[in-house]
């Protein structure tokens, strides 16, 4: 892990933070911190024709701090633990809230995999088309 590349996702996160509390937006300030980040590496990609050290050291960090994810949920489960009596009394609005934004995902999944096979095979059939017209 490179200190340079740590710092950068550091001051992406922090940068998030400070943009969703200055303009009181409703998503998580690392969330709009990372899209800060791929913002500022797709205009970086179209200008650069090999990698920078830059981005060679973010690609190890991310893939170190993926390896040692388990580590980053600890304060995570910490937090559900110090909070169960909570979680005691609300457990039915969260267990109806999982529930049902899981079989969204799942219905939303489906539906933009069956648009996309319909798309890809009369896209296949309109080039066939084309190339039987050709010959």
């Amino acid at each position: 892990m490179t200190i340079p590349a740590f710092l950068i996702l550091l001051a992406c996160q922090l940068a998030g933070n400070l943009l969703c509390q200055a303009l009181a937006l409703p998503v998580p300030g690392p969330v709009i911190g990372m899209s800060i980040l791929t913002v500022v590496l797709v205009f970086r990609a179209g200008k650069t024709t090999s990698k920078s050290p830059t981005v060679d050291g973010l690609e190890h960090t991310a893939e170190t701090l993926v390896r040692n994810m388990g580590l980053l949920f600890v304060p995570a489960g910490v937090g559900i633990i110090t909070e169960i009596g909570a979680l005691r009394l609300q457990w039915l609005p969260i267990a109806a809230g999982l529930i049902g934004s899981t079989l969204l995902s799942l219905a939303v999944t489906g539906w933009v995999m069956h648009w996309s096979i319909r798309r890809r095979a009369a896209n296949r059939s309109a080039v066939v088309l084309q190339a039987s017209e050709r010959s």
